[in-house]
């Protein structure tokens, strides 16, 4: 299995784009005192952003912590479809049949967009348009499939009942979606990057935003070594940092992909996804001429279950139906699940009118991604848009959303408590494995405590800098994973993604005992 990381992203493992791509590092200085619109992200949300406002004349900055692609965007699969996660159904139960029609409308014209983009930018992104097909495996799925096809085709979307599923898989019922689309992600919004510079945009990477303040209609954006001003600021980071109604009204969870190369060259020549819960998903990619079917499934809530059990249930399941040569790359990604189903896109609740976000994209991220772009730049320049209210990030309806809430927060609310009690006690560093981390009591205290493949011991207060709740090993990625909003950590306690703004305190240990936390 490859691991030859060239970009770096939010862990150990690195996606099939990311092994095969390379981009510039952005080290330039900023140029300007107040900035139009600083944007804090560098993945589709935060790219599509930057260039749409450069492109309308803003003068626009850039800046993400990392590098561009580092977190979910480099990790996504890269479907683009006309229906999504919250099924038609369910937004004509919630939100109502207009809503369908509103976000179906949305899903084609973001592909629309995207092909756009790659045709002016002159991008190589290995955009194809696809059939997509979702099948039903028993009677009950049958049902939801056959609701999901009268609620969609009354949404306006292009689908309808099929003899196949385009994989070799047993299915009772299939219906198929027609244009629906992939692409190369990284590959696209290296490509925006280049455009958006060509047209006078700046970006910065290796840019932590340390704190914002807004004062007299401008933002200041401090971070180590300076500030940056502007007058619109996004937050294209997934979720934004902070304690903030937003991270109650979304739960992370984390998917699992394997890209794969056949013996038998029996490539789906489609999307395709079952209707389990957590569903199946199937696409094939070819990179330098070779061919790999991608397959991702066995999601779970960040922080929670086994993630080298997710990667081994998906195997399993993967060698069922596909003759599998060699699993050449395997990663996992995290995205967020709003409580009511759809994204949230806008102003950020309770700040000034000024300052704006996106999150809640559940599997959907390259759509609404996309979508967040066209929507928040309609809104710093003052244009109307249809989706502003239904997508409103202060938005409190429906009531099936607060059913939803109650139960992701009650498990907050166990997690913060219970993970306090039952460690494993830590006689000595000598028990941990190179490669291991593991949260136990040692001399008395709970720490993180990780031994790398060198044996240096690197050790952390395991509570998290965001909200206090204590944080578990991921043995696959390699990192500190919060069970309660996301939050990421490396094994040297710095803040990979999620809302933290600061990293896990270290804390010095020596033979059995702790030293002191380090200053």
């Amino acid at each position: 299995m490859k691991n030859n990381k060239k970009n770096g992203r939010d862990g150990k493992n690195i996606s099939l784009w990311q092994a095969n791509e390379k981009i510039e590092n952005y080290q330039q200085e900023n140029s300007t005192n107040i900035y139009d619109a600083l944007i804090i992200g560098g993945g589709i949300t935060g790219l599509t952003t930057a260039y749409n406002l450069q492109r309308e004349g803003k003068k626009c900055l850039l800046v993400d912590a990392h590098n561009l692609g580092y977190g979910t965007t480099g990790g996504t699969t890269a479907h683009l479809n006309t229906f999504f996660d919250a099924t038609y159904p369910e937004i004509d139960s919630d939100f109502g049949k207009d809503a369908s029609k509103l976000i179906a409308a949305a899903g084609k014209k973001m592909i629309a967009s995207i092909k756009n983009n790659i045709d002016e930018l002159h991008i190589d992104a290995d955009f194809e348009y696809k059939d997509g097909y979702l099948f039903s495996q028993n009677d009950e799925e049958t049902e939801q499939l056959q609701q999901i096809l009268s609620s969609s085709q009354e949404a306006g979307v292009a689908v309808t009942e099929s003899e196949k599923n385009g994989v070799p898989i047993e299915f009772q019922y299939s219906i198929c979606f027609k244009e629906q689309a992939q692409f190369h992600p990284l590959k696209y919004i290296y490509g925006l990057a280049k455009g958006f510079k060509q047209l006078g945009g700046e970006i910065l990477e290796g840019i932590k935003i340390k704190e914002t303040t807004f004062k007299e209609g401008i933002h200041t954006a401090a971070f180590k070594g300076g500030e940056i001003k502007a007058k619109n600021l996004v937050w294209a980071t997934h979720i934004p940092p902070g304690i903030n109604i937003l991270s109650l009204r979304n739960a992370p969870y984390r998917s699992y992909v394997l890209a794969v190369t056949l013996s038998d060259d029996a490539y789906p020549e489609c999307i395709s996804y079952d209707m389990k819960e957590p569903y199946h998903y199937f696409r094939s990619h070819e990179i330098d001429g070779q061919k790999y079917l991608i397959i991702g499934g066995a999601d779970h809530k960040t922080g929670h279950d086994d993630p080298e059990k997710a990667f081994e249930d998906l195997e399993n399941y993967a060698r069922q139906y596909f003759k599998i040569a060699e699993i050449n790359f395997r990663w996992s990604s995290q995205y967020y699940v709003p409580v009511d189903g759809l994204p949230y896109i806008g102003q950020m609740p309770g700040g000034d009118d000024r300052t704006y976000l996106a999150t809640g994209f559940n599997g959907n991220g390259m759509i609404f991604g996309s979508l967040s772009g066209a929507l928040i730049t309609d809104l710093i320049l003052g244009k109307e848009n249809e989706l502003t209210k239904l997508l409103s990030p202060s938005r409190l309806k429906p009531i099936s959303g607060f059913s939803e809430f109650v139960k992701e927060n009650a498990d907050v609310a166990y997690h913060f408590v219970a993970d306090r009690f039952g460690n494993q006690v830590l006689d000595s560093l000598n028990n941990l494995a190179n490669g291991e981390g593991k949260i136990a009591s040692f001399d008395g205290e709970k720490l993180a405590i990780y031994k790398s493949e060198e044996g240096k011991i690197t050790a952390l207060d395991p509570v998290c800098t965001h909200a206090g709740c204590i944080v578990n090993w991921n043995a696959s990625e390699k990192s500190w994973d919060c069970p309660c909003h996301g939050g990421r950590f490396d094994t040297d306690g710095c803040v990979l993604t999620g809302p933290p703004r600061e990293p896990l305190k270290k804390v010095e240990v020596s033979g059995n005992k702790i030293v002191d936390e380090a200053k």
